[in-house]
């Protein structure tokens, strides 16, 4: 996650050697990346895809051991594949499940000098990412996961916000696999009717804001575009009601604000009248504790005196306070209803945002997660849970691993899902605690993967029982880019708001994770914010990224103007 700086004052012989492994590794490009770059010359209307004739990316694998990363698409054949700088120690990558979160072309580390990080695609809120960056030949970064700049270029345009990302000890490569317990599409049941065709065209949200749709495909059944556009068209709707209800929510607050200040003053008066009612009744009842106590006639007549000028004090306080009561009761009753009107605004704005949301979250595949540890099955859709539920394993005291099976496309003609399967493992029993930098392949060099084993995925799917009620709510969620993880492991931490599910490998080394520090505040830009075109992430300091590029000048300097 060092910075990287293209301005060098002089070439000395470490660049000569450093520009020389540059253009070794712009040799060693895959051939279809290549060839993607020269369909573009020919044709530059027409996508990646097309031109490649693959379909959308579904899956990354990043494999520790031989420091590479490679795409999978939807026929689960890699797109292209690339060499990596992870995690050094104690700052290693850990081993896991994960799924890219957010994307930015040009993003900036909050944590570490501001260093320019290309083409991010982060895949944890705590700050570690896929991006652009030096690759000394090993493991050098602070736990993010760097890649040639022109890869990550040509990957940022491959992904989709929601994709998995598997982080992998070995280069373990998907296997399709059929099994029962693997979840089939369902027409969905509730009373989903098209409600205009405009929700065809419905705004789509930047490159860069959150946008995890399912796109469509050739072999959809007939009856999901359907679905969909009337998806689309409540969403539409319900934004555009949103839109209404937001100015009148903000009318009844700014009217709420108006009538209070005029109240203020009534307030006052009444706060004044009732204090000066308590302070009449604590005299009258001191005066009564002071008679109480006089023995002799004449304590006891100036005593007597005392309380009678106490209780009179006390009728002329409560006087005042009805009379004040009786005057300020309108202006205080106009402002309270008011404020009751601008909370009922805000209530009914609020509920047709959630159903706004929940129908665009529709759109989205479905991600299910079961843990061994918690003998729980858990349900996110879009990065936003859904439900959860108990569900059974047989032998439960026996480890099942960990797998992640992943829709790839629909079957032609049919209803049921094509999927595949990646197993990853810990270390396992007596093996020695490794860093993630002890690799074995030189840099670029063709590195065998290892297929996973079907049999293992599917005898872990044979020991779960999931209830039928939440297998047919899930039926009716998924979509092509839908996965199901299993699991010994807990839910980490990590899975919280605008995320999918992160799974870490118990035993393994989690510094790129535990040992991060905390963000400066300062610099804290990117957050999740909702508005009336859709949900995205907003950059809240701009200004200080453009000094930032200005003062970058200053690192160019010194014998290692790359690190």
């Amino acid at each position: 996650m060092a910075p990287i700086h293209a301005q060098r004052r002089r070439l000395s012989f470490t660049s000569l050697v450093a520009l020389t492994a540059v253009a070794g590794a712009a040799l060693c490009a895959p051939a279809a990346a290549q060839s993607r770059k020269s369909a573009e010359a020919e044709n530059e209307n027409q996508s990646s895809t097309e031109q490649r004739g693959y379909g959308t990316a579904r899956l990354a694998i990043v494999s520790l051991g031989d420091q590479r990363v490679t795409l999978y698409d939807t026929t689960g054949a890699p797109i292209m594949h690339g060499p990596v700088s992870s995690g050094a120690s104690p700052n290693d990558t850990p081993p896991g499940i994960y799924s890219i979160l957010q994307k930015n072309r040009e993003h900036y580390s909050n944590r570490y000098d501001d260093a320019a990080m290309p083409f991010m695609q982060r895949i944890t809120w705590t700050g570690v990412a896929l991006h652009g960056g030096a690759l000394p030949g090993y493991p050098a970064s602070h736990g993010c996961v760097r890649l040639r700049n022109n890869f990550a270029g040509d990957m940022f345009e491959l992904t989709k916000l929601g994709m998995r990302v598997i982080v992998s000890r070995n280069n373990m490569a998907p296997t399709p696999i059929s099994h029962p317990k693997l979840f089939k599409h369902t027409p969905y049941q509730g009373n989903v009717a098209v409600l205009t065709k405009a929700a065809h065209t419905m705004p789509m949200p930047t490159e860069d804001g959150r946008d995890t749709r399912y796109e469509g495909g050739p072999n959809d059944p007939p009856e999901l575009a359907a679905r969909m556009a009337a998806f689309q068209a409540i969403a539409a709707s319900k934004r555009a009601e949103a839109g209404e209800l937001e100015r009148k929510a903000t009318e009844a607050r700014d009217n709420a604000k108006k009538l209070a200040r005029q109240s203020a003053n009534s307030k006052k008066a009444v706060t004044t009248a009732e204090r000066n009612v308590k302070r009449a009744a604590d005299s009258l009842a001191y005066a009564e504790r002071v008679l109480s106590k006089a023995t002799k006639p004449n304590s006891i007549n100036k005593a007597e005196a005392a309380k009678t000028k106490a209780e009179e004090r006390l009728a002329a306080a409560q006087a005042k306070l009805e009379a004040v009561n009786a005057e300020m009761a309108p202006a205080l009753e106009e402002s309270n209803r008011a404020e009751e009107a601008a909370k009922a605004a805000e209530t009914e704005l609020q509920e047709v945002v959630a159903a706004a949301r929940d129908a665009e979250r529709k759109l989205s595949p479905v991600s299910v997660f079961v843990s061994r540890a918690a003998k729980k099955l858990y349900v996110r859709q879009d990065m936003e849970p859904v439900f959860e539920t108990d569900v059974t394993i047989v032998d439960e005291d026996r480890q099942i691993g960990t797998h992640t099976f992943t829709a790839l496309d629909f079957e032609p003609g049919r209803h049921d899902l094509r999927w595949n399967v990646v197993s990853i493992e810990g270390r396992q029993g007596n093996e020695p605690l490794k860093a993630s930098g002890m690799y074995r392949h030189k840099l670029n060099a063709s590195v065998p993967s290892i297929p996973t084993d079907a049999d293992a995925a599917a005898a872990a799917l044979d020991r779960i029982e999931i209830p039928e009620e939440a297998r047919a709510r899930i039926s009716e969620l998924v979509l092509p880019g839908s996965s199901l993880i299993v699991s010994d492991e807990p839910l980490h931490k990590e899975t919280g708001k605008a995320t999918e599910f992160v799974v870490l490998l118990s035993g393994e080394l989690q510094g790129g994770i535990i040992l991060r520090p905390k963000p400066k505040p300062e610099v804290q830009d990117d957050y999740y914010v909702f508005n009336w075109g859709g949900f995205g992430y907003y950059n809240n300091q701009p200004q200080r990224r453009q000094a930032a590029k200005q003062q970058k000048k200053k690192y160019n300097q010194g014998p290692f103007p790359w690190w």
